[in-house]
């Protein structure tokens, strides 16, 4: 029996009990996983299946998240941020944790997915242990913030975990039951080399560019301005609060997450819901195409605004290899982010807007003139993804249907002129790239910049040079209209926002996954 007012020692002893749950959930995980697809996924599938059906937990989520007056973003409590994007199972991950005031806490380890509506499986817990306030860090050259702390606990990763995107829940133990308790999140990504049906890419580059830690250090907040290469931001820190919680998503999830629980994990708990065999990783791990040349279907999510040229290089190759690609976001592939080691030659953990995408657009040479000069320029983003990134590319509108005689449209029931009400947004592509043989638009519309500013969007699907297809959704808010996660805050933007689940965009990625993956 638990007591009204728990102490510390009952904080550390339910988690750790917690670990000992092994039984299974069954039945029904797979009702409804599509036909043809799930007929055509081999053995291999099943580790996505039999994850999913294990025990699954309601308290993954933050319910005391406390955040500084000052700013607003970073919730010094307790914060904390991991030495790498991602890892692989028998590798280790160090976790740096820092309390202010000390206080004891623990950290509880999270493997989002389905899991019978639940959301994530608890998977570890570590501590308890003793915190400390850790240094703020110095602002290097270009306003870097880049954290030095002292890892708390080296985590090594079983061989067993399987890939997947992974939040470790901080929580103070307070020493008196009558005092209060905060929470944040850390993240990472479990990462495996195995073919895979779906590669999932995290967009964690955005993440970190948009991350304001401590207060108003991210690639937006430079006093030279908002869209140059001035500043530089580091994975070495805790991720604050959603940047734009007052203009996009006021998420009380997000502290510590990065954008995963705001913009991406709707899809992943959607296709782990049905079953679909999906593997992860992070921006970084996509700087060669090695991972992605072992999958059939490459997603890009959300808001996957900042990649590396050797992303752009790496997926251009998985194209022409014959791997589908699905870019159910918007705003992707628009700035050019060269990575860098940090202060201790760990790879990967420095970055900045280098400049556009765009090749020789219009667009890019206003980027340049307004903003520059930038030291890098990338191709035409458009010829990889169907459609591109003009101006403006924020606001907020309905998808409609211009082409329901397609077959991603089979089942829907949708029309011409049918329109799914505010799922365009916060950011899309709105320049056909028309010039691709095969190329056609499925659905375009207007969209509203500050409610009146008139702007547009366009959808379009094109087949690659091996029997593969290409699908460019548009907007951010796509996986809006897959799944609603515990816990899950939906978005708005520029007065617009979406409803939520939908079963015509469930349809219409089903019919993309049915024909790629059949």
């Amino acid at each position: 029996m638990t007591p009204d007012n728990p102490t510390p020692s009952d904080f550390s002893r339910r988690a750790f009990l917690k670990t000992s749950a092994t039984s299974a959930l069954g039945g029904g995980l797979l009702a409804g996983a599509p036909g043809p697809a799930r007929a055509a996924q081999s053995a291999r599938s099943n580790v996505i299946a039999m994850e999913n059906a294990k025990e699954g937990t309601l308290d993954w989520q933050l319910s005391r998240v406390r955040l500084d007056k000052s700013d607003g973003f970073r919730s010094s409590w307790i914060e904390g941020y991991c030495s790498r994007q991602s890892v692989k199972a028998g590798e280790t991950i160090d976790i740096m944790v820092s309390t202010a005031p000390a206080a004891k806490f623990m950290i509880e380890i999270f493997r989002t997915g389905y899991y019978g509506g639940k959301g994530a499986r608890l998977m570890k817990v570590l501590g308890p242990f003793d915190g400390k306030a850790q240094p703020m860090p110095k602002p290097g050259e270009k306003d870097l913030h880049e954290c030095r702390w002292e890892p708390t606990t080296t985590l090594a990763i079983p061989e067993d975990w399987v890939s997947g995107v992974y939040l470790g829940r901080l929580t103070t133990l307070p020493e008196q039951p009558d005092k209060p308790y905060w929470q944040s999140y850390v993240i990472f990504i479990v990462r495996d080399e195995r073919p895979a049906d779906i590669l999932f890419q995290c967009s964690d580059n955005t993440w970190q560019a948009y991350n304001r830690w401590p207060t108003h250090y991210s690639v937006y907040t430079h006093p030279k301005g908002n869209q140059g290469p001035w500043a530089d931001v580091s994975f070495d820190r805790p991720y604050g609060r959603q940047s734009q919680y007052t203009g996009i998503v006021n998420d009380p999830l997000s502290v510590g997450s990065g954008e995963f629980t705001s913009f991406e994990q709707p899809l992943s708990y959607w296709l782990e819901q049905h079953g679909y065999d999906v593997s992860y990783c992070s921006n970084s791990d996509m700087l060669t195409p090695d991972r992605g040349l072992k999958c059939r279907t490459f997603i890009s999510v959300g808001h996957d605004e900042y990649w590396d040229i050797r992303q752009f290089r790496s997926v251009e190759k998985m194209r022409d290899a014959g791997v589908n690609l699905m870019f159910l976001s918007g705003n992707a592939v628009c700035w050019v982010t060269p990575m860098r080691a940090g202060f201790d030659g760990r790879e990967n953990r420095i970055m900045f807007r280098g400049g556009p995408y765009g090749g020789n657009q219009d667009y890019v040479r206003d980027r340049e003139e307004n903003n520059g000069p930038f030291p890098e320029h990338g191709p035409d983003e458009g010829l990889l993804m169907g459609a591109r990134n003009g101006r403006p590319i924020n606001g907020g509108g309905d998808w409609i249907v211009t082409n329901p005689g397609h077959w991603i449209f089979e089942g829907t029931g949708m029309k011409k002129g049918d329109r799914i009400p505010g799922l365009v947004g916060w950011e899309y592509h709105n320049l056909a790239a028309t010039e691709i043989p095969g190329l056609e638009i499925i659905a375009e519309g207007p969209v509203w910049v500050g409610g009146e500013t008139l702007s547009n969007y366009t959808a379009t699907v094109y087949p690659g040079p091996k029997d593969n297809f290409i699908f460019n959704a548009a907007t951010i808010f796509w996986c809006q209209g897959l799944s609603h996660p515990p816990g899950h805050t939906l978005p708005w933007s520029h007065w617009s926002r979406p409803f939520g689940p939908d079963e015509r965009v469930q349809q219409i990625t089903r019919n993309f996954l049915n024909k790629v993956l059949a």
